[in-house]
Protein backbone atom coordinates (compact mmCIF):
# COMPACT_ATOMS: atom_id res chain seq x y z
CA UNK A 1 0.00 0.00 0.00
CA UNK A 2 1.73 3.28 -0.92
CA UNK A 3 0.50 6.62 -0.23
CA UNK A 4 0.47 7.71 -4.20
CA UNK A 5 -2.25 5.10 -4.29
CA UNK A 6 -4.05 6.80 -1.34
CA UNK A 7 -4.02 10.06 -2.78
CA UNK A 8 -5.47 8.88 -6.18
CA UNK A 9 -8.20 7.14 -4.16
CA UNK A 10 -9.11 10.27 -2.26
CA UNK A 11 -9.33 12.31 -5.44
CA UNK A 12 -11.65 10.02 -7.20
CA UNK A 13 -13.47 10.01 -4.24
CA UNK A 14 -13.49 14.02 -3.93
CA UNK A 15 -13.90 14.70 -7.74
CA UNK A 16 -16.75 11.41 -8.75
CA UNK A 17 -14.35 11.02 -11.51
CA UNK A 18 -11.17 9.20 -12.85
CA UNK A 19 -10.59 11.55 -15.20
CA UNK A 20 -10.52 14.62 -13.70
CA UNK A 21 -8.86 12.90 -10.47
CA UNK A 22 -6.27 12.18 -13.05
CA UNK A 23 -6.12 15.64 -13.81
CA UNK A 24 -5.80 17.00 -10.54
CA UNK A 25 -3.33 14.25 -9.99
CA UNK A 26 -1.28 15.36 -12.72
CA UNK A 27 -1.27 11.50 -14.38
CA UNK A 28 -2.50 9.64 -16.89
CA UNK A 29 -5.98 8.01 -16.64
CA UNK A 30 -4.96 4.55 -17.31
CA UNK A 31 -2.27 5.10 -14.23
CA UNK A 32 -3.85 6.04 -12.33
CA UNK A 33 -7.12 3.23 -12.49
CA UNK A 34 -3.94 0.32 -12.67
CA UNK A 35 -2.56 1.88 -9.27
CA UNK A 36 -6.42 2.08 -8.00
CA UNK A 37 -7.24 -1.75 -9.22
CA UNK A 38 -3.57 -2.78 -7.59
CA UNK A 39 -4.85 -1.31 -4.23
CA UNK A 40 -8.09 -3.13 -4.25
CA UNK A 41 -6.29 -6.55 -5.24
CA UNK A 42 -4.43 -5.80 -2.21
CA UNK A 43 -7.13 -5.19 0.41
CA UNK A 44 -9.21 -7.83 -1.75
CA UNK A 45 -12.08 -5.73 -1.98
CA UNK A 46 -13.41 -3.06 -4.65
CA UNK A 47 -13.33 0.66 -3.39
CA UNK A 48 -15.38 2.02 -6.24
CA UNK A 49 -18.40 1.09 -7.60
CA UNK A 50 -17.96 1.94 -11.44
CA UNK A 51 -20.74 2.96 -14.31
CA UNK A 52 -20.99 4.68 -17.42
CA UNK A 53 -22.53 7.71 -15.80
CA UNK A 54 -20.63 7.48 -11.80
CA UNK A 55 -18.22 6.65 -9.36
CA UNK A 56 -19.21 5.69 -6.57
CA UNK A 57 -17.47 4.40 -3.04
CA UNK A 58 -18.27 0.86 -1.69
CA UNK A 59 -19.00 0.16 1.40
CA UNK A 60 -15.39 -1.13 1.88
CA UNK A 61 -14.51 2.78 -0.13
CA UNK A 62 -16.32 4.50 2.76
CA UNK A 63 -14.02 2.39 5.42
CA UNK A 64 -11.45 2.86 3.88
CA UNK A 65 -11.44 6.52 3.02
CA UNK A 66 -10.89 8.04 6.14
CA UNK A 67 -8.10 5.98 6.74
CA UNK A 68 -6.51 7.31 3.69
CA UNK A 69 -6.35 10.77 4.33
CA UNK A 70 -5.37 10.33 7.96
CA UNK A 71 -2.52 8.57 6.82
CA UNK A 72 -2.22 11.25 4.17
CA UNK A 73 -2.51 14.22 6.56
CA UNK A 74 0.12 12.19 8.70
CA UNK A 75 2.76 11.62 6.17
CA UNK A 76 2.75 15.88 5.28
CA UNK A 77 3.08 16.20 9.00
CA UNK A 78 5.66 14.36 8.85
CA UNK A 79 7.43 16.17 6.31
CA UNK A 80 6.55 19.63 7.89
CA UNK A 81 7.72 18.64 10.88
CA UNK A 82 11.82 17.51 9.61
CA UNK A 83 12.01 20.43 7.26
CA UNK A 84 10.88 22.79 11.12
CA UNK A 85 14.16 21.06 12.36
CA UNK A 86 16.17 22.72 9.97
CA UNK A 87 14.15 26.06 10.38
CA UNK A 88 11.74 25.74 7.64
CA UNK A 89 8.32 25.85 8.35
CA UNK A 90 6.24 24.31 5.22
CA UNK A 91 3.05 21.66 4.91
CA UNK A 92 -0.57 23.41 5.24
CA UNK A 93 -2.43 25.58 7.03
CA UNK A 94 -6.52 25.25 6.99
CA UNK A 95 -8.12 27.91 8.43
CA UNK A 96 -11.91 28.83 9.26
CA UNK A 97 -13.75 31.76 9.84
CA UNK A 98 -17.20 33.37 10.43
CA UNK A 99 -17.56 36.10 8.03
CA UNK A 100 -17.67 39.09 10.36
CA UNK A 101 -14.62 38.38 12.13
CA UNK A 102 -13.69 42.21 13.13
CA UNK A 103 -10.71 41.93 16.27
CA UNK A 104 -8.34 40.00 13.57
CA UNK A 105 -7.94 41.44 9.70
CA UNK A 106 -7.93 37.96 8.72
CA UNK A 107 -6.92 39.17 5.00
CA UNK A 108 -3.58 40.72 6.32
CA UNK A 109 -2.96 38.14 8.76
CA UNK A 110 -3.00 35.49 6.12
CA UNK A 111 -0.97 37.91 3.62
CA UNK A 112 1.72 38.19 6.37
CA UNK A 113 2.13 34.46 6.96
CA UNK A 114 2.36 34.00 3.44
CA UNK A 115 5.10 36.14 2.83
CA UNK A 116 7.30 34.94 5.39
CA UNK A 117 6.20 31.03 4.94
CA UNK A 118 5.78 31.02 0.89
CA UNK A 119 5.96 27.23 1.16
CA UNK A 120 2.65 26.83 3.26
CA UNK A 121 -0.48 26.36 1.38
CA UNK A 122 -3.02 27.88 3.10
CA UNK A 123 -6.79 26.69 3.37
CA UNK A 124 -9.27 29.46 4.34
CA UNK A 125 -13.03 28.47 5.24
CA UNK A 126 -15.89 30.18 6.45
CA UNK A 127 -18.64 28.78 7.93
CA UNK A 128 -20.83 28.44 11.27
CA UNK A 129 -19.24 28.82 14.71
CA UNK A 130 -20.13 25.28 15.92
CA UNK A 131 -19.30 23.87 13.04
CA UNK A 132 -15.14 25.66 12.75
CA UNK A 133 -15.07 24.16 16.65
CA UNK A 134 -16.55 20.60 15.60
CA UNK A 135 -13.87 20.72 12.95
CA UNK A 136 -10.95 22.14 14.15
CA UNK A 137 -11.45 19.09 16.79
CA UNK A 138 -11.61 16.49 14.53
CA UNK A 139 -8.05 18.16 12.99
CA UNK A 140 -9.75 19.21 9.43
CA UNK A 141 -9.10 22.83 10.15
CA UNK A 142 -6.24 24.04 12.29
CA UNK A 143 -7.04 27.12 13.74
CA UNK A 144 -10.83 29.11 13.54
CA UNK A 145 -11.93 32.43 14.23
CA UNK A 146 -15.48 32.12 16.25
CA UNK A 147 -18.28 34.89 17.35
CA UNK A 148 -20.53 33.31 20.22
CA UNK A 149 -22.48 34.44 23.29
CA UNK A 150 -19.52 35.90 26.17
CA UNK A 151 -20.26 32.53 28.36
CA UNK A 152 -19.48 30.26 26.07
CA UNK A 153 -16.20 28.23 26.71
CA UNK A 154 -15.30 25.70 23.89
CA UNK A 155 -14.45 22.30 24.76
CA UNK A 156 -11.76 20.18 23.33
CA UNK A 157 -9.92 22.89 22.32
CA UNK A 158 -7.47 25.15 22.66
CA UNK A 159 -8.78 29.03 23.34
CA UNK A 160 -8.30 32.48 23.53
CA UNK A 161 -10.40 35.48 23.36
CA UNK A 162 -9.90 38.41 21.44
CA UNK A 163 -12.68 40.52 21.91
CA UNK A 164 -16.12 41.22 23.08
CA UNK A 165 -18.67 43.95 21.41
CA UNK A 166 -22.04 44.51 20.74
CA UNK A 167 -24.36 44.13 17.96
CA UNK A 168 -25.86 46.66 16.28
CA UNK A 169 -29.44 47.06 14.14
CA UNK A 170 -29.10 47.30 10.57
CA UNK A 171 -31.81 49.01 8.25
CA UNK A 172 -32.39 50.28 5.13
CA UNK A 173 -31.97 53.96 4.44
CA UNK A 174 -36.06 54.33 4.02
CA UNK A 175 -36.53 52.81 6.93
CA UNK A 176 -38.64 54.44 9.86
CA UNK A 177 -36.12 53.86 12.51
CA UNK A 178 -33.43 55.55 9.86
CA UNK A 179 -33.22 58.64 11.70
CA UNK A 180 -33.48 57.57 15.36
CA UNK A 181 -30.47 58.30 17.53
CA UNK A 182 -30.86 54.68 19.11
CA UNK A 183 -33.49 51.85 19.67
CA UNK A 184 -34.38 49.55 22.13
CA UNK A 185 -35.02 46.15 22.12
CA UNK A 186 -38.47 46.83 22.92
CA UNK A 187 -38.89 48.85 19.60
CA UNK A 188 -37.27 46.56 17.52
CA UNK A 189 -39.33 43.53 18.40
CA UNK A 190 -41.98 44.95 16.60
CA UNK A 191 -40.29 44.64 13.65
CA UNK A 192 -39.56 41.97 10.86
CA UNK A 193 -35.94 40.54 11.09
CA UNK A 194 -33.39 38.92 8.73
CA UNK A 195 -31.18 36.56 10.86
CA UNK A 196 -29.19 33.36 10.71
CA UNK A 197 -30.68 29.92 10.77
CA UNK A 198 -31.91 28.63 13.88
CA UNK A 199 -29.74 26.68 16.41
CA UNK A 200 -26.22 28.95 15.41
CA UNK A 201 -24.33 30.77 17.59
CA UNK A 202 -24.85 33.87 15.57
CA UNK A 203 -28.64 33.78 16.07
CA UNK A 204 -28.42 32.79 19.57
CA UNK A 205 -26.87 36.11 20.67
CA UNK A 206 -29.90 38.25 19.51
CA UNK A 207 -32.28 35.44 20.79
CA UNK A 208 -30.82 35.30 24.61
CA UNK A 209 -31.02 39.62 24.46
CA UNK A 210 -34.59 39.81 23.80
CA UNK A 211 -35.64 36.49 25.58
CA UNK A 212 -34.17 38.35 28.68
CA UNK A 213 -36.45 41.01 28.57
CA UNK A 214 -39.57 38.44 27.95
CA UNK A 215 -39.69 39.95 24.18
CA UNK A 216 -40.36 38.16 20.96
CA UNK A 217 -39.17 38.99 17.67
CA UNK A 218 -40.57 37.40 14.11
CA UNK A 219 -37.71 35.99 11.97
CA UNK A 220 -39.21 35.81 8.42
CA UNK A 221 -36.26 35.24 6.39
CA UNK A 222 -33.32 32.56 7.72
CA UNK A 223 -30.03 32.78 5.74
CA UNK A 224 -26.83 31.77 6.28
CA UNK A 225 -24.52 34.21 4.80
CA UNK A 226 -24.14 37.59 5.74
CA UNK A 227 -23.94 38.94 2.50
CA UNK A 228 -27.05 38.14 1.53
CA UNK A 229 -29.17 39.23 5.04
CA UNK A 230 -27.36 43.08 4.42
CA UNK A 231 -29.19 42.86 0.71
CA UNK A 232 -32.33 41.65 2.10
CA UNK A 233 -32.29 44.64 4.53
CA UNK A 234 -31.10 46.83 2.10
CA UNK A 235 -34.19 45.77 -0.27
CA UNK A 236 -36.46 46.74 2.90
CA UNK A 237 -37.50 42.99 3.65
CA UNK A 238 -36.35 43.17 7.12
CA UNK A 239 -33.96 44.49 9.85
CA UNK A 240 -31.16 42.88 10.99
CA UNK A 241 -28.56 43.06 14.43
CA UNK A 242 -24.59 42.76 13.04
CA UNK A 243 -21.34 43.09 15.32
CA UNK A 244 -21.16 46.96 15.33
CA UNK A 245 -17.64 46.48 14.20
CA UNK A 246 -18.32 44.88 11.23
CA UNK A 247 -21.77 47.03 10.36
CA UNK A 248 -19.62 49.99 10.56
CA UNK A 249 -17.84 49.08 7.55
CA UNK A 250 -21.66 48.14 4.95
CA UNK A 251 -22.48 50.47 2.89
CA UNK A 252 -26.41 51.31 1.43
CA UNK A 253 -27.89 50.57 5.32
CA UNK A 254 -28.13 52.77 8.48
CA UNK A 255 -25.86 51.48 11.35
CA UNK A 256 -28.04 52.41 14.74
CA UNK A 257 -26.36 51.66 18.59
CA UNK A 258 -28.98 49.34 20.89
CA UNK A 259 -30.20 49.78 24.18
CA UNK A 260 -29.45 47.11 25.99
CA UNK A 261 -27.83 45.80 22.71
CA UNK A 262 -26.78 41.56 22.82
CA UNK A 263 -22.82 41.42 23.36
CA UNK A 264 -20.58 39.09 21.48
CA UNK A 265 -17.52 37.31 21.92
CA UNK A 266 -14.81 36.83 19.34
CA UNK A 267 -12.94 33.64 20.08
CA UNK A 268 -9.76 31.87 18.34
CA UNK A 269 -9.40 28.62 18.88
CA UNK A 270 -6.86 25.31 18.22
CA UNK A 271 -6.24 21.87 18.31
CA UNK A 272 -5.53 20.48 21.60
CA UNK A 273 -2.63 18.50 20.44
CA UNK A 274 0.79 20.20 19.72
CA UNK A 275 -0.22 22.09 16.52
CA UNK A 276 1.86 21.41 13.13
CA UNK A 277 4.55 23.77 12.97
CA UNK A 278 2.68 26.17 10.35
CA UNK A 279 -0.56 26.59 12.77
CA UNK A 280 2.12 27.27 15.43
CA UNK A 281 3.72 30.16 13.18
CA UNK A 282 0.53 31.44 12.40
CA UNK A 283 -0.61 31.48 16.25
CA UNK A 284 2.54 33.00 17.02
CA UNK A 285 2.16 35.59 14.45
CA UNK A 286 -1.19 36.54 15.88
CA UNK A 287 0.58 36.84 19.63
CA UNK A 288 -1.05 33.69 21.07
CA UNK A 289 1.62 31.24 22.63
CA UNK A 290 -0.44 27.72 22.25
CA UNK A 291 1.78 26.22 25.33
CA UNK A 292 1.31 29.21 27.20
CA UNK A 293 -2.68 29.64 27.74
CA UNK A 294 -2.64 32.14 24.43
CA UNK A 295 -1.85 35.22 26.05
CA UNK A 296 -2.86 37.87 23.72
CA UNK A 297 0.31 40.53 22.46
CA UNK A 298 -1.52 44.09 21.03
CA UNK A 299 1.13 44.56 19.45
CA UNK A 300 1.32 41.75 16.98
CA UNK A 301 1.43 44.16 14.12
CA UNK A 302 -0.49 43.27 11.07
CA UNK A 303 -0.98 39.43 11.27
CA UNK A 304 -2.44 40.77 15.01
CA UNK A 305 -5.29 43.10 16.07
CA UNK A 306 -5.93 45.86 14.28
CA UNK A 307 -4.61 48.43 17.15
CA UNK A 308 -7.89 47.97 19.36
CA UNK A 309 -10.24 46.07 20.92
CA UNK A 310 -12.49 46.21 17.90
CA UNK A 311 -15.10 44.30 18.80
CA UNK A 312 -16.24 47.59 21.12
CA UNK A 313 -19.31 49.20 19.54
Amino acid sequence: MELQQMRYVVAVAELGSFTRAAKRCLVVQSALSHQIARLEKELGARLFDRTSRQVRLTAAGEVFLPEARQALDAAERARAEVAATAGEVRGRLAVGAIPTIAAVDIPAALRAFHLRYPKVHIVLRDGASKDLVQEVREGTLDVAFLGVLPSYRPKGVGDHELGTGELVAVVAPTHSLAGQAEVGLDRLAREMFVDYPDGTAARAQSEEAFAAMGLTREVAFEVSGTDFIVRLVRSGLGIAMLPAAFAAELTGVHVLPVRDAPARTERLVWSRFRPTPAAAAFLTGLGVEPGAGGLWDAGAGAAGPKGRRPTRG
